[in-house]
């Protein structure tokens, strides 16, 4: 029996991938995609041959490294918050905290 490769998808992932109307757009859509699902698939046999052969370390922080969560709207408000409150004070020397602002996007949930 000939093994199929892990990293071709499975023709309905295309379908869906694909979209309604083959388009530029669409074919950029599906490379995307692709090469997203080829990583995925790539990681997770990573990941199993590190939670077979080596359990210490194990997957699980492979996967971490590897596919980090992106940052929560919070955290990116207060980012966005901290590079204003730079740029104005580099710009005009002003000691504008902006603390009510910050203690609000703080008190959010992530």
């Amino acid at each position: 029996m000939m093994k199929t490769n892990p990293i071709t998808p499975p023709p309905e992932l295309i379908e869906e991938w694909w979209g309604d109307k083959p388009s530029g757009t669409s074919i950029a859509r599906l490379a995307t995609q692709a090469a997203r699902w080829g990583a995925d698939q790539e990681l997770e046999a990573c990941v199993e041959w590190l939670d077979r052969n080596s359990p210490v370390i194990g997957g699980f922080h492979l996967r971490i490294d590897r596919r980090p969560k992106p940052p929560s709207l919070k955290e990116r408000a207060l980012s966005e918050l901290e590079e204003i409150m730079t740029e104005l004070h580099d710009e005009t020397g002003s000691a504008f905290t902006a603390s009510a602002i910050r203690r609000a996007l703080e008190a959010l949930d992530d």
